[in-house]
């Protein structure tokens, strides 16, 4: 049988009142019964009921958080940032795996509806933001992370991914590389199109630079290694001879079908550089040339911008923040 407050009332000897500011407001009682409540709450093992609090209140402790891909250790990180933050306020990280499917998402979007979260971190993985203005519209902010919204309707926190796209492709250019393949997951991502963007805007610039899109369904190590595997089964003069990936774990998968396929050298018949700058980027076979995203900073500034949000500190210089990517150069690009 659970314990109530009324319970620990009886056997403290207090009132139910006072039980209520020992857990919420123990300045406002005498050290003494705060030391004799808590000692009976102890004894009793009594839990409180959050939940219950939390719907009186209208308010959770927790900050939603919804990303395309838990699996991928850049989102990871994002989520490590976040989490970091949100404990140095008090409050708590609930994840949400949208897996890019907008259905998905908007099942974790009414979820956290639900639970009366304090707000949302969200990546979009589609233009269609109803079911987010819904929820702004409820008083909920929503902030998004990793993408930048370009009508301003949402709080954002990202990196410039045109200049990521340009500095990478930049670099395979500046080494005599003038075949370039962009390995792209869908490109109706705002981020991969990013990118791409800034590849094309590299390319333009050198004569005699061609620049192909081979575009895949994901940003999996799978999809890398398909890419791969097509590229290993071109004809030598066919193949390109530098091998830009939207993100590191396509970078994993063209390094493995290349490893597996033979006669590919990686930086040496085509170079390659990922994106992202994951902890094992550095760890792979040949060690992975990057593009560096400030992950766990993404995170972190993202409940930083909603903590303000709430509290109607965040000017409108503040509501878009945007990063600058950084290339890491290893031995993969040469």
């Amino acid at each position: 049988m659970s314990v109530s407050v009324k319970d620990v009332a009886a056997t403290a000897g207090v009132s139910v009142g006072t039980v209520s500011n020992v857990l919420n407001q123990p300045d406002r009682v005498a050290p003494a019964t705060v030391d004799r409540v808590q000692r009976v709450i102890r004894e009793l093992g009594f839990v409180r009921n959050d939940a219950a609090r939390q719907l009186r209140a209208g308010r959770s402790r927790s900050i939603g958080l919804v990303v395309p891909d838990v699996g991928n250790p850049f989102f990871a990180e994002v989520a490590r940032g976040a989490e970091e933050r949100a404990s140095a306020a008090g409050l708590t990280v609930l994840l949400g795996n949208s897996d890019e499917n907008p259905q998905r998402q908007d099942a974790h979007i009414e979820l956290f509806r639900e639970q009366r979260v304090n707000g949302l971190l969200i990546t979009p993985v589609s233009d269609e933001l109803e079911s987010l203005r819904a929820l702004k519209n409820s008083g909920v902010p929503v902030i998004f992370v990793d993408r930048e919204d370009p009508d301003h309707e949402f709080a954002s926190v990202a990196v410039d991914d045109v200049e990521g796209g340009r500095l990478a492709v930049a670099h395979l250019l500046s080494g005599g590389r003038r075949r370039i393949a962009f390995l792209a997951g869908p490109t109706s991502i705002h981020q991969v199109a990013d990118r791409l963007q800034g590849a094309r805007d590299a390319v333009a610039s050198v004569e005699g630079a061609t620049l192909e899109v081979v575009e895949r369904g994901g940003l999996t190590v799978l999809n890398g290694r398909s890419a791969g595997e097509e590229i290993v089964a071109r004809a030598p003069a066919d193949r390109p001879d530098a091998v830009f990936a939207a993100n590191d774990l396509l970078a994993v998968g063209v390094l493995q079908a290349f490893a597996l396929g033979g006669g590919i050298r990686v930086p040496e018949d085509i170079a390659l550089v990922g994106y992202d700058d994951i902890d094992f980027a550095a760890a792979t076979v040949v060690p992975l040339t990057s593009v560096s995203q400030p992950a766990r900073t993404l995170g972190w500034t993202a409940v930083d911008l909603l903590l303000k949000e709430t509290s109607g500190e965040s000017g409108d210089h503040e509501r878009a923040i945007r990063f600058q990517p950084e290339l890491v150069v290893r031995e993969s690009s040469g």
